[in-house]
């Protein structure tokens, strides 16, 4: 029993109280999620958003990154420029109220901004709180005005340095506090790309732009057509159904609705809701409302037209959006986001918003557009086809039980344990790599699934084909997750899914092909987690009866020259590698795949726990892994070959055999 304290030892003397911004420094995580590259990233959103708030206000017209030679950062706008003068209630100059006071902003009401991104308000104070300098400087009336912090105590008060000419705006220029992000300051030129692409798309006619100092690149943005840019960007690479794409704007009470979308002839949905230029990938009422309005007026449009046959069943959701690219934009006054990461819009007024608007606009389009429809309507025929073809065959295959869990694959040698979380399955390249891993392994945590020769490349291939196919059908049986609408992360087998082949182009592909079916129809397995790559080693470097292995051309030299450095401490004379092969007896052996290791090595270098190297699978820009997808495993041939072209320069030709 747990003894009872003395309860006069817990006092207000105990109690800390946090001013000003101290809570932010003591607490980073709270505000900004982390202090790694994320949280560093984070600090730049807060601040430019600002800058894209005054843009959808209509005061802005431009946004300029620049990335300093000296590790700051710098964010300028041609908006009204954040206010000088005296504030009422902190008795600070707003300027200074809003860089120091938490929860201070024009974003809680009184007009400062009718449509906002930055829900909580704290980003500019936050990122004062968390740079070892900030430096503010603001354009009002011709007239220039300076503000400097450290650490986010105001160092130099609010100065007015006269008349310029710049354009009226603001400008801060930060410099993230090395004692906070321990991880690195260094800013990444690509997010910030990223970034400005994609506010430019979703802000039209907004100019963004980004220079890094420190290496001369520079990058702008511009889109007159906005969200139907991005929706154009989004499909390059696809065979698109029809050329145009479907796009409305409309205001509806005190908010905008703005859709864009178009077909393809993949099987794969890419929509893309956004909330006041957020992206909530998890969705919420914007999004329920446009997919509830697509299926209504595309079911009533194929009656009308007698596409859909009267006894034929309606099209359902999943048969619609089968090849569809869509951004859904809502621009609202309040906008109600579950949660600080602003993943889910709340608000049930959008609902019935993008309802209204999808029901007209996106009726007249398909009355407007005959030929137009009847391809969408057609699409949508075909995959129900496919979705009755894809039941039946999974039907058929669960009579027979193969994907009913009670019947685990022929080749699969499962594990003992019965608890996921200790269980890992290794799925390996070819028999005689298989054979090894079952000798090697560790038969209580560790499944083995050897697959024979290449899995089907899904990229190209519906459902219905892909449980034809035996290596996929073993794949799917053995995770125990189902497939399709019967897909259930609950059954999951097993929460390490290794994929283990050979180091070389065939093994790449052969992990590609793998990856490209767990991302299409087994996403939340790869969210979730679950899924890495094992490296196996290139090189075993034998002395005597010390053995090492090395992953890489790297760590092979890396080790040769720390057994010359031994061996010449020791008085052997030796010159260089091939010398010391050659002296002192060491050996090099490079594996040409995992069928050449025997069960121990295999354990010893790529399945035991203490020694692997494994890389976790996880999706940090699906937009971007779904656009290599499609280049590497798509139909459009000439893509592929400039991706690899592209990188050829990067190839080791030895390991191609060239």
């Amino acid at each position: 029993m747990a003894k009872k304290q003395n309860a006069d030892a817990y006092d207000a003397s105990q109690i800390q109280v946090l001013e000003g911004l101290e809570p932010v420094r003591k607490r980073p995580g709270m505000y900004i999620g982390s202090t790694g590259y994320d949280g560093l990233h984070h600090l730049i959103k807060e601040i430019a958003d600002n800058s894209i708030d005054e843009a959808i206000a209509g005061f802005a017209t431009r946004v300029d990154v620049t990335i300093l030679e000296d590790g700051g950062m710098t964010i300028t706008d041609d908006g009204r420029g954040i206010p000088v003068d005296k504030h009422e209630k902190t008795g600070l100059s707003t300027l200074e109220t809003v860089l120091t006071v938490l929860h201070a902003g024009g974003k809680f009401g009184g007009g400062g901004y009718k449509v906002s991104s930055g829900l909580h308000g704290v980003g500019s104070s936050v990122v004062n709180a968390l740079s070892s300098r900030l430096i503010a400087e603001v354009v009002k009336d011709d007239q220039l005005y300076r503000m400097e912090f450290e650490q986010g105590e105001t160092k130099l008060a609010l100065k007015k340095l006269g008349k310029t000419d710049r354009p009226s705006g603001t400008s801060i220029t930060f410099y993230p506090d090395a004692t906070i992000f321990k991880e690195g300051i260094d800013f990444d030129y690509k997010w910030v790309v990223d970034y400005l692409r994609h506010q430019a798309y979703l802000t039209k006619g907004i100019y963004t732009s980004v220079r890094d100092e420190r290496t001369k690149d520079r990058a702008a943005f511009y889109f007159e057509g906005g969200i139907q840019s991005y929706v154009k960007h989004l499909n390059i690479g696809k065979d698109v159904l029809v050329d145009n794409v479907f796009y409305v704007e409309k205001q509806v009470e005190d908010s905008m609705v703005e859709v864009a979308v178009q077909y393809n002839e993949t099987f794969v949905e890419l929509v893309k809701p956004f909330a006041n230029n957020v992206l909530t990938p998890d969705g919420g009422t914007h999004l329920v409302g446009f997919r509830t309005a697509l299926t209504r007026v595309i079911n009533d449009y194929a009656r009308k037209s007698s596409l859909l046959k009267e006894k034929e069943d309606n099209l359902t959701g999943d048969d619609i959006r089968e090849g569809l690219t869509a951004i859904i934009l809502v621009k609202l006054p309040d906008p109600q986001f579950e949660g600080q990461t602003k993943n889910k819009l709340g608000n049930p007024e959008v609902r019935r918003y993008v309802e209204q608007v999808m029901n007209e606009y996106f009726a007249y389009y398909l009355e407007e557009n005959p030929s137009v429809a009847k391809k969408i309507v057609g699409k949508a025929l075909l995959a129900a086809r496919a979705r009755k073809a894809a039941r039946a065959a999974r039907d058929n295959i669960i009579r027979k039980g193969a994907l009913d869990g009670m019947s685990l694959p022929g080749k699969l040698a499962d594990c003992s344990s019965k608890n996921p979380a200790d269980s890992e399955i290794y799925i390996v390249e070819g028999d005689s790599a298989g054979g090894s891993a079952k000798s090697g392994r560790d038969s209580k945590t560790q499944a083995i699934l050897p697959l024979r020769g290449k899995v089907l490349n899904v990229e190209r291939a519906r459902l219905d084909r892909m449980l034809n196919n035996n290596e996929i059908v073993s794949l799917i049986k053995a995770l125990g997750v189902g497939i399709g609408d019967s897909f259930d992360m609950n059954g999951l087998r097993y929460h390490r899914l290794i994929i283990m082949t050979d180091a070389d182009v065939d093994g790449s592909h052969i992990s590609t092909l793998l990856l490209t079916f767990l991302f299409r129809y087994m996403r939340e397995v790869v969210d979730g987690g679950h899924v890495y790559l094992a490296k196996p080693p290139l090189y075993s470097i034998n002395r005597g009866q010390k053995k090492s292995y090395a992953y890489d051309d790297e760590e092979r030299d890396r080790i040769l020259k720390e057994i010359v450095a031994d061996k010449v401490e020791k008085g052997l004379q030796i010159a260089d590698s091939k010398d010391l092969v050659k002296q002192a007896g060491v050996t090099i052996s490079r594996f040409k795949g995992l069928g050449e290791m025997d069960a121990d090595q295999l354990w010893e270098t790529t399945m035991n726990p203490e020694n692997r190297v494994l890389i976790q699978v996880m999706v940090e820009d699906a937009e971007r892994a779904d656009a290599i997808f499609t280049k590497l495993m798509g139909d459009e041939v000439q893509l592929r070959k400039s991706f690899i072209q592209s990188r050829a320069r990067d190839l080791d030709l030895e390991e191609l055999d060239v």
